[in-house]
């Protein structure tokens, strides 16, 4: 070979060692909807050894959505809700964990995490700018947190309304959505836990009000939640003629049934920003009233100067809120 060839050689070379990384962060070489995989084959379901559940099936087919910063990949279905009657997507990501031979037999807990504000067409914990999964993988490296596989369902079905996770007569039916078959897709496709120890919400604003209220109401499925800035009533126009069926959604009511009756104990995790006045005030107010009573246990981080923003919540998230769940929920059991 000539000099001039080796030269043209090592000039392209160069090129396509500078070129790769921007063509790949532009999504030329992007795996972006390619099929995925969470390392489960087929389903069948039965119990395993500490509680675990097996993939019971039918499997689905992800496609990837994201890259978590830890090369893990955050995948994408649409969910035809058997109990609901809704359609919608749902964004997975498992931890490094889950792939790990000495946790092959062991199921992982889940963590269901739901957006504020319409929530839909797209659930914002799904990209990778808020670090949601990235700081999960970091802090159950620091024992601060369990290894959490992280659903992220769409929070409502359209962008003009509000449903407030719930069954709303003659809507959508986004509480069954959330409740039921969103934990139903988890468990076709993922290794979890059996008992509630295992299954718990987070959320931000309205996402934050429709996790709190369902381990409310669910308690014998759902056992935490962090909830962040959250409101605490429900507040939908379309609840309009129905104040029946909007109370028994009310957490107010919800968490008063709870401790004058025998159910099962619950851990909210509440986290407020110290600027957002108003969702302090009622946060307060309803820990005031029901928390730390009976079977109703919770906590308060006030986040200093913090505002109604997810890119204040998830840090702040790492500072007491997901240890304290921990400590209060099952993890993978190692072989």
């Amino acid at each position: 070979m000539t000099k001039r060839r080796i030269w043209v050689a090592a000039c392209a070379a160069a090129l396509a060692l500078i070129a790769w990384p921007v063509l790949k962060f532009s999504g030329v070489f992007s795996d972006k909807g390619d099929p995925m995989t969470f390392g489960e084959n087929g389903g069948g379901g039965g119990t395993g050894a500490h509680g675990t559940l097996m993939p019971t099936g039918p499997k689905v087919d992800f496609r990837v959505a994201n890259t978590v910063q830890d090369g893990t990949k955050i995948g994408v279905v649409t969910l035809d809700g058997k109990k609901s009657g809704f359609k919608g997507k749902v964004w997975v990501w498992a931890p490094k964990q889950y792939d790990d031979p000495k946790y092959a037999k062991s199921g992982f807990p889940v963590l269901i995490a739901l957006p504020g504000g319409n929530g839909y067409p797209v659930n914002y914990w799904m990209g990778t700018d808020l670090k949601l999964q990235s700081s999960i993988a970091q802090w159950s490296k620091e024992g601060k947190s369990l290894p959490f596989i992280v659903a992220m369902p769409v929070l409502n079905p359209d962008d003009k309304n509000y449903y407030d996770g719930s069954d709303i007569p003659g809507r959508p039916k986004m509480g069954t959505w959330l409740t039921e078959d969103v934990p139903d897709l988890i468990k076709a496709n993922f290794r979890t836990l059996k008992q509630r120890d295992g299954w718990a919400f987070m959320g931000s604003s309205s996402g934050a009000f429709a996790g709190l209220k369902a381990v409310l109401k669910h308690p014998d499925k759902f056992k935490a939640v962090i909830a962040s800035g959250p409101d605490i009533v429900p507040d939908s126009p379309l609840w309009a003629g129905h104040s029946g069926e909007k109370a028994a959604n009310n957490p107010e009511v919800l968490a008063k049934r709870l401790i004058d009756g025998k159910g099962p104990d619950v851990y909210l995790a509440f986290q407020v920003g110290t600027k957002e006045r108003t969702s302090m005030k009622n946060t307060k107010d309803f820990i005031a009233s029901y928390g730390n009573r009976g079977r109703v246990h919770t906590t308060l981080r006030e986040i200093p100067d913090g505002e109604h923003n997810a890119k204040t919540y998830v840090p702040s998230m790492g500072l007491g809120p997901i240890q304290w769940i921990s400590e209060h929920m099952t993890g993978p059991t190692p072989l």
